[in-house]
C-alpha cells in the first residue's frame, strides 16, 4: 500500500509508527507533508526512508492518505488533494468536519472517510471509530480498519453516531484521567504516597479495562465478583451511588456528545 499523511503531529505520527510497527506498508512507501517543516524533519529522523513533498505530491503518491490537520485547514486541503490528481482514499481524523462537507471539497468522484481518534492511540491502545463517505468502497472501509486497527480497537459507525463516539471514547480519557487521580488522592487521605496512589490507581483502572475486554463479561458480573456482602466494597459502592458517580458519568457523554453536535 502507498500511504500519505498530511500534517505530521503527534495523533498523524502516532497512527504512522502503529502502521509501520505492523507492517501494514513499509517506511519508502509513505510519503509526508507539513506546513512546518520541523515536523517532517523529526519524522524522518524517526523513519529515515519516509519520503517527503506537498501536500500535493501526498495526493500523487496514496492509495490512502492520513488527513491529520486541523479542523479549519480540511476544506482547503482536501481541494489541493482532489486538484492534483490521483485517487487516494481520504482518512480524516478532523472533529466536526462532516462528511457532506469533505465529500463536496474532494468532489463529487472522491473517496472520503471520517475517523474519530482519542489520545491512547500514541501508546497503542486507542479506541476509534469511522464513517465512510458515499464513494467508498467495501474495500476502502477494510483499509480504514486495518490502518486504524494498528494503534487500537477499531468500530464502524453510522456518521451520525459519531458525535456519541466524541462524548464516550473521543472525551473519554479525559473523565478516566479525573478517575485516576481521584482514586489517587483517596490513598494519600488514607497515607499512600502520591506516587505510589498513582501507580496503584492507574494499574487498577488498566487491569479492570483489561479483564472487561479480555473475559468478554459486563462489568456488572465482575464488580459482583469482587463484591463480599458486608464488606469493604458494597460500602464503598454505596456511596458512589449516593454520589452520583454513574449518572455523572452518562451526564458526561451526553454532554459531550452534544457539544460536538453543535460545534459540527
Amino acid at each position: 500500500m502507498k500511504l500519505g499523511i498530511i500534517g505530521c503531529g503527534k495523533m498523524g505520527t502516532a497512527l504512522l509508527r502503529g502502521i509501520l510497527a505492523r507492517g501494514i506498508c513499509a517506511e519508502a512507501d509513505v510519503c509526508a507533508s507539513d506546513a512546518i517543516g520541523a515536523a517532517t524533519a523529526a519524522l524522518q529522523q524517526l523513519h529515515p526512508d519516509v519520503i517527503v513533498g506537498s501536500n500535493e505530491a501526498v495526493a500523487r503518491h496514496s492509495d490512502a492518505l492520513l488527513l491529520c490537520v486541523k479542523p479549519y485547514q480540511i476544506v482547503e486541503t482536501l481541494k489541493q488533494i482532489a486538484a492534483a490528481g490521483g485517487d487516494p482514499l481520504v482518512i480524516s481524523i478532523a472533529a466536526g468536519v462532516s462528511l457532506e462537507k469533505m465529500q463536496a471539497a474532494a468532489g463529487a468522484e472522491g473517496r472520503v472517510a471520517r475517523v474519530m481518534p482519542n489520545t491512547p492511540a500514541l501508546v497503542g491502545k486507542g479506541a476509534a471509530a469511522f464513517s465512510l463517505g458515499g464513494q467508498c468502497t467495501e474495500a476502502d472501509g477494510q483499509t480504514v480498519m486495518t490502518l486504524l486497527s494498528a494503534v487500537g480497537h477499531v468500530e464502524q459507525v453510522p456518521e451520525i453516531l459519531l458525535n456519541a463516539v466524541t462524548g464516550l471514547s473521543g472525551s473519554g480519557p479525559a473523565y478516566i484521567y479525573t478517575i485516576i487521580e481521584a482514586l489517587a488522592d483517596g490513598g494519600v487521605v488514607m497515607g499512600l504516597s502520591k506516587a505510589q496512589a498513582l501507580q496503584l490507581a492507574a494499574h487498577t483502572v488498566a487491569g479492570a479495562a483489561e479483564m472487561v475486554i479480555q473475559t468478554g463479561e459486563h462489568p456488572a458480573v465482575l464488580r459482583d465478583n469482587v463484591t463480599s456482602p458486608g464488606g469493604t466494597t458494597i460500602a464503598a459502592l454505596a456511596k458512589l451511588e449516593e454520589k452520583g458517580l454513574r449518572s455523572a458519568l452518562i451526564e458526561a457523554v451526553r454532554t459531550a456528545a452534544l457539544r460536538a453536535e453543535e460545534l459540527g
